[in-house]
């Protein structure tokens, strides 16, 4: 019956050509509006670090004075670097890492391009941790050692973009990087790797490139490589640097991987007890406040989806709706149209359920139609969103799920326009249609 009820749709669509047009166009633009906003948020609000992110936790203590303190208020973004280094020594988490960001200047003639000027990359300064906790994958070689961050290591993993940009892609350990006046060794060349949202530092923008250049967070600091991001200070440094270990200043990322809920408690009443002892010693001036947030969660209170593809995403629905409406008045014309030929298989013995199924299987295989231009027009519109200036643009790419779900809009939207022309055709009175004949 299936293929009879196709074959009856088929023909219904030759013998009305216009109204078939206007009904695949109607519900391919409603999908593709849909689709194109859904896959942008899809992108922007997905698991950037997937089987792993209820494993790893971003953590804060508040550090700051009582000036301005509200009870239970969030602490500080980042950590200062006292306590950052205190957490790191301690080691209590499975992998742990203290990080920022930057950008640098690369000298190009220090790795034998001469004909090259010297260019800003982007950095990012880390302990040991860093490449296995965040699951960064090496093309070439490896990260450094805790041996090597402690002994202030001159060594630096590099992005694939620089590595092509310096050494024509080819394996560059144990190469020369000129990082502006210092040379530093190659250890490890890393895969096209941008993790979306950047996650593990939301102060450089949670959809910002990934860095292209990576060496130890305390190699970093003896060379005096300039930071970018948040800075939050509340006092003087007694030296006047703000980045010394003694200065009442935030700047710190801090991750801590934890593989069960024991190691996730345990690591809470640590950080409450390491806040209380601070506290004594008079460096905290307010109440132990510290936080340990997965990834999803951290993610949720930063609110790093931006609120614009939101109220996007309810425009397209609501499009999608005005689409419907107007396939289920086409769909109703062009059942009207053919009330004889309704009538003539209800005098023949069809009962209503077989007409109301026919129409329905016609509904759905115009959704699927309109699906697959729908998804044309849905590549369509990423590639517009590429366009766009925006940080986030070039991360609009369509991927086998939203395809997936592209189609099955497509078919259920079809599916919902084709209820009501579907039961009217079973309404259809044979009686009336052949005594009109």
């Amino acid at each position: 019956m299936l293929t009879y009820y196709l074959e009856l749709g088929f023909r219904s669509f030759k013998s009305a050509k216009g109204l078939t047009l206007l009904m695949l166009l109607s519900i391919a633009m409603g999908v593709a509006a849909c689709m194109t906003t859904l896959t942008v948020f899809h992108v922007l609000s997905g698991d950037p670090i997937p089987g792993k992110s209820d494993k790893l936790f971003n953590v804060q203590l508040d550090a700051q004075q009582m000036r301005d303190y509200a009870p239970g208020g969030e602490p500080d973004l980042q950590l200062t670097r006292f306590d950052a280094e205190a957490l790191l020594r301690d080691k209590r988490g499975v992998h742990q890492v203290m990080m920022t960001g930057g950008n640098i200047a690369v000298d190009p003639a220090g790795s034998g391009k001469s004909d090259e000027r010297p260019f800003y990359a982007r950095s990012r300064y880390t302990s040991a941790d860093f490449f296995g906790m965040f699951d960064a994958p090496f093309l070439y070689g490896n990260g450094w050692s805790v041996t090597e961050d402690e002994a202030k290591a001159r060594v630096v993993v590099i992005s694939r973009a620089l590595n092509e940009r310096l050494f024509g892609g080819a394996d560059s350990r144990g190469k020369t990087l000129r990082l502006r006046d210092k040379d530093l060794t190659i250890v490890g060349v890393l895969k096209d790797w941008r993790p979306a949202p950047h996650y593990f530092d939301l102060t450089l923008g949670a959809y910002s490139n990934a860095a292209e250049v990576y060496l130890p967070i305390q190699t970093s600091l003896e060379l005096k490589f300039g930071l970018s991001g948040n800075m939050d200070c509340w006092g003087n440094s007694p030296d006047g640097d703000s980045l010394a270990v003694a200065a009442p200043c935030s700047w710190l990322q801090y991750w801590v991987q934890l593989e069960t809920p024991q190691q996730l408690r345990d690591y809470r009443d640590y950080l409450a007890h390491y806040a209380a002892q601070q506290k004594t010693a008079g460096r905290f001036e307010r109440p132990p406040n510290a936080r340990v947030r997965p990834v999803m969660a951290w993610l949720s209170l930063q609110k790093v989806v931006p609120s614009d593809i939101r109220l996007q995403i309810w425009l397209a629905f609501g499009f999608l709706v005005v689409c419907l409406t107007n396939a289920v008045g086409l769909l109703l014309a062009k059942c009207l149209r053919r009330s004889a030929e309704i009538g003539v298989r209800r005098a023949l013995g069809a009962p209503r359920r077989a007409i109301f199924m026919q129409f329905l299987i016609e509904a759905g295989s115009l959704g699927l139609a309109g699906g697959a231009l729908g998804l044309a027009l849905t590549w369509i519109g990423l590639w517009g969103v590429r366009q766009n200036p925006s940080p986030y643009a070039q991360l609009a790419q369509l991927d086998w799920s939203m395809l997936g779900a592209t189609l099955l809009l497509a078919l259920m939207a079809s599916l919902i326009a084709g209820l009501l022309p579907a039961w009217r055709a079973c309404q259809v009175t044979p009686a009336l249609q052949l005594k009109s004949q």
